[in-house]
């Protein structure tokens, strides 16, 4: 593979991690008396069933190294719609409303401004989003964020991490078992980069390329920075749009890191056929340019404009369309699902993806 990748920015791949889960922690599925875990690992948001009627869906996830970029910029305030939206994002990929999150600050060293600005961009994405954070855990660890244990470090360094639970009907859960060849593909459009690979951005834009986050970028209309730090959309009316008018969702797909594979992650027998995506934001031009990123690495890493699909039955895909632009979301019909089981057909790329034991990859059509 030519140019750069995101193994040699210095990611590496979670098959091996995967497998212990499933060995270390999969036994421990079995231990509560007072729920039944109705998922497997690899899904988007564990759901856990605590009565006939209720069932509970629970989520973790963090920003990434996206926190570099805000404290390089000494700005805070959008960080918290990426917590916000990358927890509830994921409840709502198996058919769950979000209800609430907590979140987890870790900090070098406690900044009374820092912390204002992010928890108030967390209080505005809450509102957004339509849930509750009753708690969460604020720490200061300077021999641990920003450090390297032995020198002072990063007083500006921080991790920020949620975990958001749901709740829906135990017989609503939304894994894709219903879905079946013909069914349409609709795609929702991100806002941008999201919050996923950054430290592929990173290296290619700032270490290899030379720019600056404070450059300004004609094609992009605004400076590096602020396209970076562009807050990770939240779909939760996207869902719940199509959930209140009644139209059957067989499947929802966040797209973060591995790209189109994630579609692989639905219980399906079915593969997936996109002919139609649409036009790819010019942060990802950018950083295929600057890095000479092959096209198999920028569909695996990032989301190519691309940030929810939501699979329905075809003659639900035009009400389905109208009913998301209504709720504010632009969305388009890019494909649907064939015969052709574990694989997902990116045609204008000419690439076809799969997902195996984890680990995602792109090949030639």
């Amino acid at each position: 593979m030519s140019g750069q990748s995101y193994e040699k920015a210095g990611v590496k791949g979670q098959g091996e991690a995967l497998s212990s889960i499933v060995r270390h922690l999969g036994p421990t599925l079995a231990l509560p008396d007072t729920a039944a875990v109705l998922t497997d690992f690899g899904g988007y948001a564990s759901v856990l069933k605590v009565s006939e009627d209720l069932a509970i869906a629970i989520s973790t996830d963090g920003v990434g190294t996206k926190t570099l970029i805000a404290s390089a910029m000494d700005r805070y305030d959008t960080i918290g719609f990426d917590c916000m939206a990358m927890n509830v994002n994921d409840i709502i990929c198996v058919g769950a409303r979000p209800i609430a999150m907590v979140d987890y600050l870790g900090v070098h060293t406690l900044d009374e401004t820092r912390l204002e600005e992010i928890l108030r961009g967390l209080g505005a994405a809450a509102k957004e989003a339509g849930v509750a954070i009753p708690g969460g855990e604020l720490a200061q660890l300077p021999e641990v964020i920003g450090s390297d244990g032995k020198s002072p470090g990063d007083e500006t360094a921080f991790d920020l991490v949620g975990t958001c639970i749901g709740t829906l009907h135990p017989d609503d859960m939304i894994l894709g078992r219903s879905i079946r060849a013909g069914d349409a593909l609709i795609g929702i459009a991100s806002s941008g980069i999201h919050s996923n690979g950054l430290t592929l951005a990173r290296t290619v834009l700032l270490k290899g390329a030379g720019y600056r986050l404070g450059d300004e970028i004609g094609r992009l209309g605004c400076t590096l920075g602020e396209e970076l730090l562009r807050p990770t959309e939240i779909y939760v009316r996207a869902a719940t749009s199509l959930w209140d008018v009644g139209i059957e969702t067989k499947g929802l797909v966040h797209i973060t890191s591995d790209g189109f594979t994630n579609l692989c992650r639905l219980e399906a027998e079915v593969g997936y056929d996109i002919d139609s995506l649409p036009p790819v934001p010019e942060i990802f031009k950018l950083i295929k340019e600057a890095g000479d990123v092959p096209d198999a690495e920028m569909h695996r890493v990032f989301n190519m404009g691309v940030g929810l699909v939501v699979v329905v039955p075809q003659e639900e895909a035009a009400r389905a369309i109208v009913t998301l632009s209504d709720a504010g979301y632009r969305a388009t019909a890019i494909g649907r699902t064939d015969g052709d089981v574990g694989t997902v057909n990116l045609r204008e790329a000419g690439l076809v993806g799969r997902l195996d034991s984890g680990e995602s990859t792109f090949t030639a059509l």
